[in-house]
């Protein structure tokens, strides 16, 4: 970490991908933002705002008047990071979080997630304060269970304060210092209970601070730079610091300033940082919670460390994000399956691999990753389509990017990876099963999908599959021997122009073939 600097003037500190309240602000310009004034109950009501939004891609809601809010804790923003309705900005707000335009496409937005790989890392800055320092509150001055922590889903099992905060642990000989996001609730006054997932980073550091049998130093930070938040989402490799990661990503040092409590290193522009530790021995009971996959299963309640919270330091008006999961489309989708989606394709590309691109189709809860295949590459290596499957299959799911996916489905270049009608013609139209599909029942499987969690199988290993929708002629002499019968594919351009051209006239809806 660099310590040049001890103040926080630069400008670039206040660009939306580096500070979070400018990212509210740039929302509101970009009319993407609905400020909810009247008084909101963060029992069931917030957590049911949200969730509409999710389902309807309409705008962000920012609650700024919560029932239970005390010394300035806390405003809510929901939906940080789902779609927007409008068809040329549909990820105008993940855009937003890396400084990209509104209008960038989803291949975008991935490519600048990797542009870090091939990049010196800028390190942090240490200054001495920053807005995250404006109110500080410590001991018995605060209580987690009377201030406006959500209660989002009726079956949840507590107030999942944490679903889109920085989990910020270092390892015990300071090698590695890991960001991370999991989910994490209320449990009692000043502690919450938490995912501490086996594969994780979190669980990594974890096991180490039981080596030397002491508690972990921890620190949660919500309203994070939402560049630091989409690099905490990133499933990038074991030992990387995704502060200098955000470096790279926004070309430039992101701000860190020392906790009141330990010698973590927080962002200095946080909404809100809560320090502590996060046991090593005490357990408590955590969940039900509606997740990413759409379900809540109620009773569903396990044992998970207890983090303990000793103080908490906020900005004036602070902010809390919420991520309200479920049914699509909300951040557990755009981030976690958009960001692994981009990662396997650089896994696959530097490894010699003929993908184009690839992506986590929000209709299947991002279970799956759509690989694009360069059919004239795939011709040269004169592969058995059987023994290409086995090949991506054995590298792609022993890699913790491909930790939640389950299915990797071959297509053309033909399809549009990123509409899933497209994904669900040549799926059902190319993939004969069984005889095109390759079965892996030996690779570790991610246990919150319902059927790996809840079903018949044993839940943490199998379940996962490559399925080919490519054609012989793909395989054989790379090219397609047939023609889509489709307004893009069966009409000449000039046809095509010419009904776009004249559509409205016609009397049809705007967003008719086009």
């Amino acid at each position: 970490m660099s310590e040049t600097k001890n103040d926080l003037c630069l400008s670039h500190q206040h660009l939306p991908q580096m500070n979070f309240r400018s990212f509210v602000e740039a929302l509101k310009e970009d009319g993407d933002l609905v400020e909810i004034n009247e008084e909101i109950d963060p029992y069931l009501e917030v957590g049911a705002i949200i969730r509409k939004v999710c389902e309807t891609d309409d705008k962000a809601p920012l609650f700024n008047n919560l029932k239970g809010m005390k010394d300035g804790l806390w405003r809510i923003l929901g939906a940080p990071a789902s779609l927007r309705r409008n068809p040329e900005q549909k990820w105008g707000r993940l855009a937003r979080h890396l400084g990209l335009p509104p209008t960038a496409s989803m291949k975008d937005i991935q490519d600048k997630m990797l542009e870090p790989a091939n990049t010196t890392p800028i390190p942090p800055n240490i200054v001495s304060d920053g807005p995250v320092k404006e109110n500080k509150l410590f001991g018995d001055s605060f209580n987690l269970e009377t201030l406006p922590s959500p209660h989002l889903h009726q079956s949840d099992g507590g107030k999942y304060i944490q679903t889109y905060g920085m989990h910020i642990l270092e390892s015990p000989d300071k090698s590695w210092i890991n960001w991370s996001i999991a989910r994490a609730m209320v449990h009692g006054p000043n502690t919450l209970t938490g995912l501490v997932f086996e594969t994780q980073h979190n669980w990594q550091i974890h096991q180490q601070w039981k080596k030397v049998e002491k508690d972990v130093p921890w620190a949660l930070a919500f309203g994070v730079p939402p560049a630091a938040i989409m690099a905490a989402s990133m499933p990038i490799p074991d030992g990387v610091t995704e502060a200098d990661y955000v470096g790279c990503l926004t070309g430039h040092a992101i701000d860190l300033v020392k906790c009141e409590t330990n010698d973590l290193y927080v962002p200095a522009n946080a909404e809100i940082v809560f320090e502590g530790t996060l046991s090593i021995t005490e357990k408590g009971p955590e969940g039900p919670f509606g997740e990413m996959h759409g379900y809540v299963f109620p009773g569903d309640t396990h044992q998970w460390p207890i983090y303990t919270v000793n103080a908490i330091t906020y900005r004036n008006g602070a902010i809390l994000p919420v991520s309200n999961c479920g049914r699509i489309t909300d951040e557990t989708h755009t981030l976690i399956g958009s960001l692994a989606a981009a990662q396997i394709r650089q896994e696959l590309q530097d490894d010699g691999f003929p993908i184009v691109s690839a992506f986590a189709p929000f209709e299947v809860q991002v279970t799956w990753v759509v690989l694009q295949v360069d059919i004239e590459k795939l011709a040269e290596m004169r592969i058995s389509p059987a023994d290409f499957r086995q090949k991506i299959g054995d590298f792609v799911f022993a890699r913790k990017s491909a930790l939640t996916i389950h299915r990797l489905l071959l297509v053309g270049p033909d399809i549009d990876i990123y509409n899933f009608k497209d994904v669900a013609y040549a799926f059902g139209t190319r993939c004969r099963p069984i005889d095109d599909e390759t079965f892996f029942p030996e690779v570790r499987g991610f246990t919150l999908i319902p059927y790996m969690c809840h079903g018949f199988h044993n839940p943490r290993k199998g379940g996962k599959i490559v399925s080919d929708a490519l054609m012989p002629s793909e395989y054989r002499e790379g090219r397609q021997n047939w023609e889509q019968a489709s307004f893009k594919h069966s009409y000449p351009l000039e046809m095509q122009e010419s009904v776009n051209a004249k559509w409205s006239a016609m009397g049809f809806n705007v967003e008719g073939p086009f």
